[in-house]
Protein backbone atom coordinates (compact mmCIF):
# COMPACT_ATOMS: atom_id res chain seq x y z
CA UNK A 1 0.00 0.00 0.00
CA UNK A 2 1.37 3.03 -1.10
CA UNK A 3 1.85 6.07 1.90
CA UNK A 4 0.40 9.94 1.67
CA UNK A 5 2.49 12.64 2.21
CA UNK A 6 1.27 15.27 3.82
CA UNK A 7 0.88 18.65 2.68
CA UNK A 8 3.72 21.13 4.11
CA UNK A 9 4.40 24.91 4.12
CA UNK A 10 7.33 25.58 2.49
CA UNK A 11 9.36 28.93 2.60
CA UNK A 12 11.71 30.45 1.16
CA UNK A 13 15.15 31.12 2.37
CA UNK A 14 14.52 35.02 2.62
CA UNK A 15 12.03 34.27 5.21
CA UNK A 16 13.79 32.17 7.14
CA UNK A 17 16.56 35.03 7.49
CA UNK A 18 13.56 37.43 8.29
CA UNK A 19 12.36 35.40 10.59
CA UNK A 20 15.62 34.76 12.44
CA UNK A 21 16.39 38.63 12.18
CA UNK A 22 13.17 39.33 13.71
CA UNK A 23 13.44 36.87 16.81
CA UNK A 24 16.95 38.72 17.56
CA UNK A 25 15.50 41.73 16.98
CA UNK A 26 12.89 41.06 19.27
CA UNK A 27 14.84 39.32 21.64
CA UNK A 28 17.55 42.58 21.81
CA UNK A 29 14.28 44.80 22.38
CA UNK A 30 12.86 42.96 24.84
CA UNK A 31 16.34 42.79 26.81
CA UNK A 32 16.86 46.15 26.46
CA UNK A 33 13.18 46.93 27.72
CA UNK A 34 13.73 44.53 30.74
CA UNK A 35 16.84 46.01 31.28
CA UNK A 36 15.42 49.62 31.03
CA UNK A 37 12.64 48.61 33.39
CA UNK A 38 15.50 46.84 35.77
CA UNK A 39 17.06 50.10 35.64
CA UNK A 40 13.84 52.10 36.78
CA UNK A 41 12.98 49.58 38.98
CA UNK A 42 15.76 49.61 40.99
CA UNK A 43 15.89 53.47 40.82
CA UNK A 44 12.39 53.49 42.13
CA UNK A 45 12.90 50.90 44.49
CA UNK A 46 16.00 53.30 45.81
CA UNK A 47 13.87 56.54 45.11
CA UNK A 48 10.52 55.34 46.88
CA UNK A 49 13.04 53.71 49.81
CA UNK A 50 15.06 56.88 50.37
CA UNK A 51 11.41 58.95 50.21
CA UNK A 52 9.18 56.32 52.54
CA UNK A 53 12.60 56.74 55.04
CA UNK A 54 12.48 60.48 54.74
CA UNK A 55 9.12 60.49 55.20
CA UNK A 56 9.13 58.32 58.31
CA UNK A 57 12.13 60.85 59.47
CA UNK A 58 10.67 64.42 58.76
CA UNK A 59 7.24 62.85 60.24
CA UNK A 60 9.43 61.54 63.51
CA UNK A 61 10.45 65.07 63.73
CA UNK A 62 6.91 66.65 63.24
CA UNK A 63 5.72 64.24 65.68
CA UNK A 64 8.09 64.84 67.93
CA UNK A 65 7.55 69.19 67.06
CA UNK A 66 4.31 68.29 67.84
CA UNK A 67 5.27 66.45 71.30
CA UNK A 68 6.99 69.69 72.26
CA UNK A 69 4.42 71.99 71.27
CA UNK A 70 1.36 70.17 73.65
CA UNK A 71 3.85 69.61 76.51
CA UNK A 72 4.85 73.27 76.17
CA UNK A 73 0.48 73.96 76.24
CA UNK A 74 0.15 71.83 79.06
CA UNK A 75 2.70 73.11 81.26
CA UNK A 76 1.33 76.57 80.02
CA UNK A 77 -2.48 74.73 80.90
CA UNK A 78 -1.09 73.30 83.52
CA UNK A 79 0.55 76.62 85.39
CA UNK A 80 -2.97 78.31 84.47
CA UNK A 81 -4.59 75.57 85.98
CA UNK A 82 -2.53 75.65 89.41
CA UNK A 83 -2.95 79.70 89.10
CA UNK A 84 -6.96 79.23 88.91
CA UNK A 85 -6.67 76.45 92.18
CA UNK A 86 -5.24 78.91 94.26
CA UNK A 87 -7.00 81.92 93.14
CA UNK A 88 -10.03 79.86 93.96
CA UNK A 89 -8.87 79.14 97.23
CA UNK A 90 -8.03 82.56 97.83
CA UNK A 91 -11.21 83.85 96.56
CA UNK A 92 -13.48 81.48 98.40
CA UNK A 93 -11.33 82.38 102.14
CA UNK A 94 -12.42 86.28 101.04
CA UNK A 95 -15.83 85.47 100.58
CA UNK A 96 -15.73 83.22 103.80
CA UNK A 97 -13.87 86.31 105.59
CA UNK A 98 -16.82 88.41 104.49
CA UNK A 99 -19.50 86.05 104.90
CA UNK A 100 -18.11 86.09 108.60
CA UNK A 101 -17.53 89.83 108.77
CA UNK A 102 -21.48 90.07 107.34
CA UNK A 103 -22.75 87.93 110.34
CA UNK A 104 -20.35 89.76 113.11
CA UNK A 105 -22.58 92.52 111.94
CA UNK A 106 -25.36 91.07 114.23
CA UNK A 107 -24.18 91.70 117.31
CA UNK A 108 -23.73 95.18 117.06
CA UNK A 109 -26.85 95.61 115.77
CA UNK A 110 -28.44 93.71 118.49
CA UNK A 111 -26.30 95.92 120.83
CA UNK A 112 -27.18 99.52 119.21
CA UNK A 113 -31.42 98.46 119.38
CA UNK A 114 -30.80 96.77 122.88
CA UNK A 115 -29.55 100.20 123.63
CA UNK A 116 -32.30 102.12 122.37
CA UNK A 117 -34.82 99.51 124.14
CA UNK A 118 -33.01 100.51 127.02
CA UNK A 119 -33.28 104.65 126.96
CA UNK A 120 -36.51 103.82 126.29
CA UNK A 121 -36.96 103.63 130.24
CA UNK A 122 -36.32 107.19 130.60
CA UNK A 123 -39.15 109.00 132.03
CA UNK A 124 -40.79 112.54 131.93
CA UNK A 125 -38.42 115.69 130.92
CA UNK A 126 -35.56 112.89 130.53
CA UNK A 127 -36.76 111.21 127.58
CA UNK A 128 -34.81 113.54 125.26
CA UNK A 129 -33.69 113.33 122.27
CA UNK A 130 -30.60 113.81 122.82
CA UNK A 131 -27.21 113.23 120.78
CA UNK A 132 -26.88 109.37 122.34
CA UNK A 133 -30.49 108.55 120.84
CA UNK A 134 -29.27 110.46 117.29
CA UNK A 135 -26.19 108.20 117.29
CA UNK A 136 -27.83 104.98 118.41
CA UNK A 137 -29.58 105.57 115.47
CA UNK A 138 -27.08 106.46 113.27
CA UNK A 139 -24.97 103.64 114.51
CA UNK A 140 -28.04 101.00 113.01
CA UNK A 141 -28.04 103.07 109.90
CA UNK A 142 -24.49 102.70 109.69
CA UNK A 143 -24.47 98.65 110.19
CA UNK A 144 -27.13 98.23 108.02
CA UNK A 145 -25.30 100.12 105.00
CA UNK A 146 -22.02 97.66 105.88
CA UNK A 147 -24.43 94.79 105.78
CA UNK A 148 -26.03 95.93 102.21
CA UNK A 149 -22.32 96.49 100.53
CA UNK A 150 -20.88 92.83 102.44
CA UNK A 151 -24.09 91.18 100.64
CA UNK A 152 -23.29 92.55 97.42
CA UNK A 153 -19.74 91.67 98.22
CA UNK A 154 -20.27 88.45 98.80
CA UNK A 155 -22.92 88.15 95.95
CA UNK A 156 -20.13 89.32 93.76
CA UNK A 157 -17.82 86.57 95.19
CA UNK A 158 -19.95 83.87 94.62
CA UNK A 159 -20.69 85.04 90.46
CA UNK A 160 -16.53 85.44 90.23
CA UNK A 161 -16.42 81.74 91.70
CA UNK A 162 -18.83 80.19 89.52
CA UNK A 163 -16.96 82.27 86.55
CA UNK A 164 -13.56 80.88 87.85
CA UNK A 165 -15.09 77.45 87.99
CA UNK A 166 -16.05 77.49 84.63
CA UNK A 167 -12.95 78.79 83.33
CA UNK A 168 -10.84 75.55 85.29
CA UNK A 169 -13.13 73.18 84.06
CA UNK A 170 -12.42 74.49 80.56
CA UNK A 171 -8.83 74.76 81.32
CA UNK A 172 -9.18 71.27 82.80
CA UNK A 173 -11.02 69.57 79.70
CA UNK A 174 -8.48 71.15 77.46
CA UNK A 175 -5.40 69.72 79.76
CA UNK A 176 -7.21 66.02 79.84
CA UNK A 177 -7.29 66.46 75.98
CA UNK A 178 -3.62 67.22 75.76
CA UNK A 179 -2.27 64.63 78.12
CA UNK A 180 -4.49 62.09 75.54
CA UNK A 181 -3.16 63.63 72.58
CA UNK A 182 0.33 64.13 74.48
CA UNK A 183 0.07 60.19 74.75
CA UNK A 184 -1.26 59.24 71.50
CA UNK A 185 1.38 60.94 69.63
CA UNK A 186 4.34 59.93 71.84
CA UNK A 187 3.27 56.48 71.09
CA UNK A 188 2.86 57.06 67.21
CA UNK A 189 6.11 58.68 67.92
CA UNK A 190 7.95 54.96 69.76
CA UNK A 191 6.58 53.22 66.72
CA UNK A 192 8.96 51.25 64.30
CA UNK A 193 8.21 49.30 60.78
CA UNK A 194 9.39 46.00 63.77
CA UNK A 195 6.67 47.31 66.06
CA UNK A 196 3.89 44.42 67.10
CA UNK A 197 0.90 46.27 67.09
CA UNK A 198 0.94 48.09 63.62
CA UNK A 199 -1.47 46.48 60.83
CA UNK A 200 -3.20 47.70 57.97
CA UNK A 201 -6.69 50.54 58.75
CA UNK A 202 -9.15 50.37 56.84
CA UNK A 203 -9.56 54.28 54.89
CA UNK A 204 -6.39 55.50 56.84
CA UNK A 205 -6.90 58.74 54.91
CA UNK A 206 -10.07 59.72 55.92
CA UNK A 207 -10.34 63.52 57.67
CA UNK A 208 -12.06 62.56 60.97
CA UNK A 209 -15.31 64.83 61.97
CA UNK A 210 -14.49 67.30 64.05
CA UNK A 211 -10.64 68.01 62.65
CA UNK A 212 -9.17 71.12 63.13
CA UNK A 213 -6.04 73.26 62.09
CA UNK A 214 -3.28 73.75 64.30
CA UNK A 215 -4.14 77.36 64.28
CA UNK A 216 -8.13 76.78 65.77
CA UNK A 217 -5.94 73.68 67.84
CA UNK A 218 -3.75 76.90 69.63
CA UNK A 219 -6.43 79.90 69.33
CA UNK A 220 -8.57 77.56 71.60
CA UNK A 221 -5.54 76.67 74.19
CA UNK A 222 -4.75 80.29 73.94
CA UNK A 223 -8.50 81.25 74.80
CA UNK A 224 -9.04 79.59 77.39
CA UNK A 225 -5.44 80.48 78.84
CA UNK A 226 -6.70 84.13 78.30
CA UNK A 227 -10.43 83.78 79.86
CA UNK A 228 -8.65 82.54 82.82
CA UNK A 229 -6.19 84.97 83.39
CA UNK A 230 -9.15 87.17 82.69
CA UNK A 231 -10.86 86.14 85.30
CA UNK A 232 -7.94 85.54 87.57
CA UNK A 233 -7.26 89.08 86.77
CA UNK A 234 -10.92 90.01 88.02
CA UNK A 235 -10.74 88.15 90.67
CA UNK A 236 -8.21 90.02 92.09
CA UNK A 237 -9.65 92.87 91.67
CA UNK A 238 -12.36 91.57 93.57
CA UNK A 239 -10.13 90.56 96.40
CA UNK A 240 -8.84 93.73 96.23
CA UNK A 241 -12.09 95.29 96.46
CA UNK A 242 -13.43 93.24 99.38
CA UNK A 243 -10.22 93.87 101.42
CA UNK A 244 -10.84 97.64 101.30
CA UNK A 245 -14.42 97.13 101.51
CA UNK A 246 -13.34 95.02 104.90
CA UNK A 247 -11.10 97.41 106.08
CA UNK A 248 -13.41 100.67 105.34
CA UNK A 249 -16.67 99.16 106.62
CA UNK A 250 -14.40 98.16 109.92
CA UNK A 251 -13.08 101.82 110.35
CA UNK A 252 -16.38 103.12 109.96
CA UNK A 253 -18.11 101.05 112.24
CA UNK A 254 -15.22 101.79 115.09
CA UNK A 255 -15.61 105.19 113.85
CA UNK A 256 -19.57 105.53 115.02
CA UNK A 257 -19.01 103.18 117.89
CA UNK A 258 -15.83 105.79 119.33
CA UNK A 259 -18.84 108.31 117.90
CA UNK A 260 -21.62 106.64 120.08
CA UNK A 261 -19.68 106.03 122.98
CA UNK A 262 -18.17 109.43 123.35
CA UNK A 263 -22.11 111.06 123.02
CA UNK A 264 -23.28 108.20 125.88
CA UNK A 265 -20.32 109.37 128.13
CA UNK A 266 -20.94 112.97 127.35
CA UNK A 267 -24.53 112.52 128.22
CA UNK A 268 -23.85 110.22 131.58
CA UNK A 269 -20.99 113.43 132.39
CA UNK A 270 -24.43 115.76 131.82
CA UNK A 271 -26.37 113.88 134.18
CA UNK A 272 -23.97 113.65 136.89
CA UNK A 273 -23.44 117.33 136.72
CA UNK A 274 -27.32 117.62 136.59
CA UNK A 275 -27.89 114.88 139.78
CA UNK A 276 -24.92 116.71 141.58
CA UNK A 277 -26.40 120.14 141.42
CA UNK A 278 -29.91 118.92 142.21
CA UNK A 279 -28.56 116.80 145.11
CA UNK A 280 -26.67 120.18 146.43
CA UNK A 281 -29.94 122.18 145.47
CA UNK A 282 -31.72 119.74 147.82
CA UNK A 283 -29.16 120.16 150.65
CA UNK A 284 -29.17 123.62 150.82
CA UNK A 285 -33.35 123.03 150.71
CA UNK A 286 -33.10 120.87 153.30
CA UNK A 287 -30.85 122.87 154.97
CA UNK A 288 -33.19 126.41 154.49
CA UNK A 289 -36.21 124.33 155.28
CA UNK A 290 -34.66 123.41 158.48
CA UNK A 291 -33.89 126.83 159.22
CA UNK A 292 -37.29 128.22 158.53
CA UNK A 293 -39.31 125.73 160.66
CA UNK A 294 -36.91 127.07 163.72
CA UNK A 295 -37.63 130.58 162.86
CA UNK A 296 -41.61 129.73 162.34
CA UNK A 297 -40.73 128.10 165.59
CA UNK A 298 -39.86 131.76 166.85
CA UNK A 299 -42.59 133.66 165.25
CA UNK A 300 -45.27 131.43 167.05
CA UNK A 301 -43.53 131.52 170.16
CA UNK A 302 -42.82 135.79 169.65
CA UNK A 303 -46.77 135.50 169.01
CA UNK A 304 -47.35 133.65 172.21
CA UNK A 305 -44.74 135.74 174.21
CA UNK A 306 -47.48 139.13 173.24
CA UNK A 307 -50.04 137.67 174.86
CA UNK A 308 -48.94 138.36 178.50
CA UNK A 309 -47.76 142.00 177.73
CA UNK A 310 -51.02 142.71 175.96
CA UNK A 311 -53.89 141.20 178.89
CA UNK A 312 -51.48 143.09 181.06
CA UNK A 313 -51.67 146.28 179.44
CA UNK A 314 -55.68 145.78 178.45
CA UNK A 315 -55.83 145.44 182.40
CA UNK A 316 -54.73 148.41 182.91
CA UNK A 317 -56.69 150.21 180.93
CA UNK A 318 -59.34 148.72 182.31
CA UNK A 319 -58.58 149.01 185.02
CA UNK A 320 -57.94 152.64 184.67
CA UNK A 321 -61.54 153.07 183.68
CA UNK A 322 -63.01 153.01 187.46
CA UNK A 323 -61.26 155.90 188.43
CA UNK A 324 -63.96 158.11 190.33
CA UNK A 325 -64.99 161.58 188.46
CA UNK A 326 -62.10 164.02 187.61
CA UNK A 327 -59.31 161.60 188.14
CA UNK A 328 -60.81 159.82 184.91
CA UNK A 329 -58.27 162.06 183.33
CA UNK A 330 -56.22 161.31 179.80
CA UNK A 331 -52.93 161.13 181.53
CA UNK A 332 -49.59 160.47 179.86
CA UNK A 333 -50.08 156.77 181.24
CA UNK A 334 -53.35 156.32 179.56
CA UNK A 335 -51.58 157.85 176.46
CA UNK A 336 -48.77 155.34 177.20
CA UNK A 337 -51.12 152.46 177.80
CA UNK A 338 -53.04 153.14 174.33
CA UNK A 339 -49.61 153.23 172.39
CA UNK A 340 -48.31 149.52 173.93
CA UNK A 341 -51.90 148.49 172.97
CA UNK A 342 -51.62 149.93 169.53
CA UNK A 343 -48.04 148.52 169.10
CA UNK A 344 -48.92 144.93 170.41
CA UNK A 345 -51.76 144.46 168.30
CA UNK A 346 -49.37 145.42 165.24
CA UNK A 347 -46.69 143.59 166.71
CA UNK A 348 -48.82 140.39 166.82
CA UNK A 349 -50.07 140.85 163.61
CA UNK A 350 -47.34 141.32 161.87
CA UNK A 351 -45.52 138.18 163.89
CA UNK A 352 -49.02 136.40 162.42
CA UNK A 353 -48.35 138.02 158.57
CA UNK A 354 -44.82 136.69 158.53
CA UNK A 355 -45.89 133.51 160.14
CA UNK A 356 -48.50 133.01 157.29
CA UNK A 357 -45.44 134.43 154.98
CA UNK A 358 -42.78 131.19 156.26
CA UNK A 359 -45.51 128.56 156.39
CA UNK A 360 -46.44 129.75 152.92
CA UNK A 361 -42.43 129.78 151.97
CA UNK A 362 -42.06 126.46 154.05
CA UNK A 363 -44.72 124.57 151.64
CA UNK A 364 -42.79 125.91 148.92
CA UNK A 365 -39.89 124.38 149.61
CA UNK A 366 -41.15 121.36 150.76
CA UNK A 367 -42.90 121.05 147.24
CA UNK A 368 -39.70 122.45 145.42
CA UNK A 369 -37.36 119.53 148.01
CA UNK A 370 -40.22 117.20 146.05
CA UNK A 371 -39.60 118.25 142.65
CA UNK A 372 -35.89 118.04 143.01
CA UNK A 373 -36.45 114.49 144.81
CA UNK A 374 -38.29 113.15 141.68
CA UNK A 375 -35.88 115.01 139.41
CA UNK A 376 -32.72 112.91 141.27
CA UNK A 377 -34.46 109.78 140.74
CA UNK A 378 -35.08 110.70 136.96
CA UNK A 379 -31.52 111.69 136.50
CA UNK A 380 -30.77 108.37 138.79
CA UNK A 381 -32.55 105.98 136.87
CA UNK A 382 -31.48 107.65 133.31
CA UNK A 383 -27.79 107.54 134.90
CA UNK A 384 -28.12 104.34 135.73
CA UNK A 385 -29.97 103.50 132.09
CA UNK A 386 -27.11 104.98 130.02
CA UNK A 387 -24.36 103.18 132.34
CA UNK A 388 -26.16 100.00 131.66
CA UNK A 389 -25.82 100.94 127.93
CA UNK A 390 -22.18 101.33 128.10
CA UNK A 391 -21.46 97.93 130.23
CA UNK A 392 -24.09 96.04 127.19
CA UNK A 393 -22.06 97.52 124.23
CA UNK A 394 -18.92 96.22 125.99
CA UNK A 395 -19.72 93.30 124.10
CA UNK A 396 -18.41 95.08 121.17
CA UNK A 397 -14.73 95.87 122.59
CA UNK A 398 -12.15 92.86 121.12
CA UNK A 399 -11.26 90.04 123.32
CA UNK A 400 -7.66 90.88 124.98
CA UNK A 401 -4.79 90.07 123.61
CA UNK A 402 -2.14 88.40 125.58
CA UNK A 403 1.04 90.11 126.14
CA UNK A 404 3.15 87.76 124.44
CA UNK A 405 0.64 88.17 121.32
CA UNK A 406 0.41 92.13 121.49
CA UNK A 407 4.72 92.42 121.81
CA UNK A 408 4.30 90.29 118.39
CA UNK A 409 1.90 92.29 117.29
CA UNK A 410 4.15 95.59 117.72
CA UNK A 411 7.77 94.04 116.58
CA UNK A 412 5.85 93.05 113.50
CA UNK A 413 6.96 89.19 113.63
CA UNK A 414 3.76 88.02 114.01
CA UNK A 415 1.36 89.58 111.78
CA UNK A 416 -2.28 89.76 111.54
CA UNK A 417 -4.30 87.18 109.60
CA UNK A 418 -4.97 89.19 106.15
CA UNK A 419 -4.52 86.30 103.15
CA UNK A 420 -6.71 88.37 100.97
CA UNK A 421 -4.38 89.78 98.60
CA UNK A 422 -2.13 86.81 98.65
Amino acid sequence: MATEVRQVVRHQPPDWFTECYTQSTNAERQRSASHQVRQESRFLRNETDSQTKWDQYSNDVRLADRVDHIRKWKEILERTLGQLDQEIADLSEAKELTEQALEAKNLPTDVAIECLTLREGRKNIDVVQDEPENQLHKEVEVIDGIKKILQQRVSDSFEQLCLLQEARQQVQADLQDKNIALGIDIDQYNLSDRSPNISFKPDALRVPKGSTTPQQWEDFSRYNKERAEAEMKSSNRLREQIHHTLQQTANDQEAQKQATEYAFRKRIHEFERAKDELEWQKKNTEDEIAELENDIRGIEEAIRNKIRPTKKAETRLENRTYRPNVELCRDAPQYGLVDEVKQLYASKHALEEKLKQAQHALDGLYKNLQRLNDDIALKANSLRLDNQCLDVRKKLNPAPKTNVEHNLNLTGIERMKSAILA
